[in-house]
C-alpha cells in the first residue's frame, strides 16, 4: 500500500466511478482498475461493489476512506510545511457565510491580495454547518461561521461581533404584529442557516411555530423579498443599513439572547498554520481599538426577561437613538 494507491482509491470513492476517477486523475481506466484490484488483494477484502452506474463503497471501503483522506492531507501539509519559508504564497481556500462575505470581507480581501500577491486566494460561501463540515473534511483551510462552535477537531477564534436585527416590511409597526400576521413567512437561506434557526427560535418563544419559509440564495434577494412584504428575516444590522436608510424595510431589536452573534474563524486543530493563513488572519482580526469600539454598550435588563419585548422599538440608524 502506498499513497498513490490510496489517492486512486479516494478518487473512485468520491466520484463513484472508475471512469470519472480516471478523468480526474488524468490517467486511463485500466490503470485505476489495476490499482484498486491490487489494493483489494493486499487488504484481502473488496473495497467497492460494482453496478451498472458505477461503484459504491463496501463496509471495508467506508472504514478505509477516512484514513486515505487523512494520509493525503498529511502529505499535502508536509509538502507545504517544507516549502513554507515564511513568505505567504501558494493556495489558500477560505469559506464564509454570505453575510460576512458581503459585510466584513471586501476590505480584508482587498488588503490581503494587495499585500500578498503570490497567494492564490479562493473564497467559498455557504451556511455555518456546511462550512464547518468542509473545514473538517480538509476542503477549506478555514471559514468564518456563526458562533459558538464546539467541535473536537476545530479551533475557533472570534473575529467579528454582529448586532442582529429582525427585519420586516414597511407596514409592520412592531414585533407584536408578527403573531397577528396571517400566513407569516420567514425569508432566509436554506434550512441549516444559523440566522434562520435563531429566528425560528425567537418566533417559537412567542408561540409561533407553524411558519412557512421562503428560501432565497442571495442576501440582496432576501432583503428585496422582505421589502416587498413577503416575510421577515434575521440578519446582521450592518447588511441592512442601506435598505433602512431608503425606508424599504423596518428593523427591530431581537431578544437579548440573540441580539449579538459572534462570527468565528474555524480551522482544523491539527492543520499546519501556513504563512498565507497566518498573514490572512493578521489582516482579518480587528485592531484592539476597533474591537473595543465594536463592544455593545451595557444594557440593563430585568432578571429572566420575556423572550421578546412587547415594547420593542425599531432600530434607528440616525441620531437620537438610545438603547433602553
Amino acid at each position: 500500500m502506498n499513497d498513490k494507491d490510496l489517492k486512486v482509491f479516494e478518487a473512485v470513492a468520491r466520484t463513484g466511478g472508475i471512469g470519472r476517477a480516471a478523468a480526474e486523475l488524468n490517467t486511463v481506466q485500466s490503470n485505476v482498475t489495476a490499482r484498486i484490484r491490487a489494493l483489494e488483494e493486499e487488504l484481502g477484502t473488496p473495497l467497492f461493489e460494482r453496478h451498472s452506474r458505477g461503484v459504491v463503497l463496501t463496509a471495508a471501503g467506508r472504514r478505509l476512506r477516512p484514513f486515505a483522506v487523512q494520509i493525503a492531507d498529511l502529505i499535502r501539509q508536509a509538502k507545504r510545511a517544507a516549502q513554507d519559508d515564511g513568505t505567504p504564497r501558494g493556495p489558500l481556500s477560505i469559506g464564509s457565510m454570505e453575510t460576512t462575505a458581503g459585510l466584513r470581507l471586501p476590505d480584508v480581501l482587498a488588503a490581503f491580495t494587495q499585500a500578498h500577491p503570490d497567494v492564490d486566494l479562493s473564497l467559498t460561501t455557504g451556511t455555518t454547518p456546511w462550512l464547518a463540515r468542509a473545514v473538517i473534511a480538509r476542503e477549506l483551510d478555514g471559514a468564518f461561521v456563526a458562533g459558538p462552535v464546539d467541535h473536537p477537531e476545530l479551533e475557533a477564534e472570534t473575529i467579528f461581533a454582529e448586532e442582529m436585527a429582525i427585519i420586516a416590511g414597511p407596514a409592520v409597526t412592531g414585533l407584536d404584529d408578527f403573531g397577528a400576521l396571517a400566513g407569516l413567512k420567514i425569508v432566509a437561506f436554506r434550512s441549516d442557516c444559523a440566522y434562520r434557526q435563531r429566528l425560528e427560535s425567537v418566533l417559537a418563544a412567542q408561540g409561533i411555530v407553524k411558519v412557512k419559509v421562503i428560501e432565497i440564495g442571495t442576501l440582496d434577494g432576501i432583503i428585496g423579498c422582505v421589502a416587498a412584504g413577503m416575510g421577515i428575516s434575521l440578519l446582521p444590522k450592518g447588511v441592512v443599513t442601506q435598505a433602512l436608510r431608503d425606508r424599504r424595510i423596518k428593523a427591530f431589536r431581537p431578544p437579548a439572547w440573540t441580539e449579538r452573534v459572534d462570527t468565528v474563524f474555524v480551522r482544523r486543530i491539527d492543520a499546519h498554520p501556513s504563512s498565507a493563513l497566518s498573514a490572512f488572519l493578521r489582516i482579518a482580526r480587528p485592531s484592539p481599538a476597533a474591537a473595543r469600539t465594536a463592544e455593545p454598550s451595557p444594557v440593563s435588563r430585568t432578571a429572566e426577561p420575556s423572550p421578546v419585548s412587547r415594547t420593542a422599538e425599531p432600530l434607528a440608524l440616525v441620531r437620537g437613538h438610545r438603547r433602553p
